[in-house]
């Protein structure tokens, strides 16, 4: 549903709605029907066509993406948001409207994906508070309802933004609730409700420029649409109650045995890692300097990272040697912390395992813990390295399938930490978090704004597990994030023309921040442009490369920029994300 599209389905699309536009005109708020309260069947078998119709549309809400990148999601978020709504109600045998949206709102909000997914599920809670004690509702109630759940979905915003679902929702409900007359019934308020949504959702690129530019409409407002549109359709008549679930992946605790062979014949690397109080004295006598230090680490090991705050420097390195990284660190203070872990065999481990959503290595078995980090990943790569680097526990998706709120608080279950610190490391993950956050009351969950994998990466490098000052902790974690840069990679899923820069299909792009920085032919090219962009006035740089990406190539590249910042430490690891060729971090 692009404003520059002029696809069959839009036209459809758009005189469908123009009739029912036309049809609730000129009805002044009546229809043969006659029907002015809605019970709990028949509000299930609407939310059923809603969430069917969203299915059958769910790809073109996914391209209505700013970027011009192939990780749109905002289509599939919201089906299973509402969809885990629709598998709750689905053996409810209830006529009770407050009864059927209480259970739907729960399902939504335990199984919400994504931001817009999160915004989706709080709307339909404000309706359910709307309905409470509520038999049945007519006209007035469901639209006090919705007015409510619009205010709801504002609320789960810091910094609400128009132009957005938001606005779609809040102006279509308060034109539906403006038309309301007594002789408005069901039927005629839904469709006074779903062409309104249809207008608000054009004028959208309106409002925010970031959409005009791209040409889009909002995806979310769009997600929204289609889903009023099935209520609407299936109060007419017109479409079937049948929707598949949503189906959880089995969870599987059993580990296959270690091939003791493989253990012999490997060459085994540790992953190191110490906390050290710093002695003045020490530092001034042995010329302390922490890039050299990193450079004496990067010689005896690789993803070496070294980050010093209040006199307390937390070191993690790679190394066949971990007795070599000890004696260079000693010389400069008091050992506070040490762990040594043979990641060879955690990695053969790992291979012998069934795929599972939450990766937990125990970092701290065996005894209650101050502190757990809780870290999302979208690789095998990527997380490897959070879980070396600190977190407890790894909440790893792939195929475009964000976690859900579901999946955050059984994260928060597998700790016993009395602090619990959560990185969502994708900016379209803050929202569910932070709900999980809410909703879970077993600890204190603080969930820091990361807003991607580099970030994240920067984040677990100032992680104290230890450390009782939550205060503390998170300005030492946004200190460290502050002073890196991130970036990415990425294949351009269509022609587009964003910050000045023109963009053709098959192209690849680089994104600093929240601009497309460079475009190339060449993911090689596009690269390096970017890495050295990142590198400006910057020491340090981590590069993560997908699946798409070989070895040989990923050391090309490094190679070349070694070659033109000789002076640069560079970390090189496999991400084994689906989507960037490479992310880039520097600091």
């Amino acid at each position: 549903m692009s404003v520059k599209s002029n696809t069959d389905n839009k036209e459809a699309l758009k005189k469908r709605v123009k009739t029912t536009y036309k049809k609730s005109k000129n009805s002044s708020g009546c229809d043969k029907s006659k029907k002015k309260t809605i019970g709990g069947f028949l509000f299930a078998k609407m939310a059923k066509g809603g969430a069917a119709e969203l299915r059958s549309n769910a790809d073109e809400v996914n391209r209505l993406n700013v970027f011009p990148v192939p990780d749109g999601d905002t289509g599939d978020n919201m089906r299973m948001t509402i969809e885990s709504g629709i598998a709750a109600i689905e053996n409810l045998n209830s006529d009770n409207l407050a009864e059927v949206m209480h259970v739907l709102s729960h399902g939504m909000l335990l199984g919400a994906r994504g931001n817009s997914g999160v915004i989706l599920s709080q709307f339909f809670a404000g309706v359910a508070a709307g309905f409470e004690n509520a038999k049945a509702a007519d006209v007035n109630a469901l639209g006090a309802a919705l007015k409510l759940g619009v205010k709801r979905a504002y609320s789960t915003v810091v910094t609400p933004t128009e132009g957005t679902i938001l606005t779609v929702a809040r102006e279509a409900v308060d034109f539906a609730v403006s038309r309301i007359t007594p002789k408005t019934t069901v039927k005629s308020f839904f469709g006074d409700l779903v062409s309104e949504m249809y207008a608000s959702l054009e004028r959208t690129p309106n409002i925010l420029p970031n959409l005009k530019e791209a040409g889009v409409v909002d995806s979310g407002g769009a997600g929204l649409f289609y889903i009023m549109d099935g209520f609407r359709r299936a109060l007419n008549g017109e479409l079937g109650e049948g929707i598949k679930r949503e189906k959880r992946p089995a969870e599987s605790n059993t580990l296959t045995g270690i091939n003791a062979d493989i253990c012999e014949n490997a060459e085994f690397l540790y992953c190191t890692e110490m906390l050290i109080r710093m002695f003045p004295k020490r530092l001034n006598e042995n010329n302390f300097d922490e890039d050299r230090l990193r450079e004496q680490l990067c010689k005896i090991g690789d993803s070496v990272a070294t980050v010093l705050a209040d006199g307390i420097m937390k070191v993690h390195v790679h190394t066949v040697a971990p007795e070599q990284a000890l004696e260079l660190i000693h010389r400069f203070g008091e050992f506070l912390n040490v762990k040594i872990e043979n990641i060879t065999l955690q990695e053969i481990e790992n291979k012998s395992k069934s795929n599972q959503l939450f990766t937990n290595e125990g970092m701290q078995s065996g005894k209650a813990a101050i502190n757990a980090a809780i870290a999302v990943s979208s690789g095998e790569g990527i997380s490897t390295v959070f879980r070396e680097l600190g977190s407890d526990i790894i909440i790893e998706y792939k195929n475009g399938s964000p976690p859900s709120t579901r999946d955050f608080i059984d994260a928060f279950e597998k700790t016993d930490a009395k602090n619990i610190f959560v990185l969502p490391n994708n900016s379209n993950i803050l929202l569910v978090a932070n709900q999980a956050a809410r909703i879970y009351g077993k600890a204190n969950v603080t969930v820091i704004d990361t807003k991607s994998i580099g970030m994240g990466y920067a984040a677990l490098a100032a992680f104290d597990h230890e450390n009782p000052d939550t205060g503390r902790q998170i300005r030492n974690v946004l200190r460290e994030i502050e002073s890196t840069l991130d970036g990415y990679v990425s294949p351009a899923a269509r022609d587009a023309e964003l910050d000045g820069i023109r963009i053709k299909k098959g192209d690849t792009i680089g994104i600093l921040g929240k601009r497309v920085a460079v475009c190339k032919r060449s993911v090689f090219e596009c690269a390096y442009e970017l890495a050295r962009m990142l590198l400006l006035n910057k020491s340090h740089l981590s590069v993560f490369y997908g699946t798409d990406i070989n070895d040989k190539e990923a050391a090309k590249l490094v190679k070349k920029i070694k070659a033109k910042h000789p002076d640069v430490e560079i970390c090189l690891f496999f991400g084994g994300q689906e989507i960037y060729p490479y992310i880039f971090l520097s600091r």
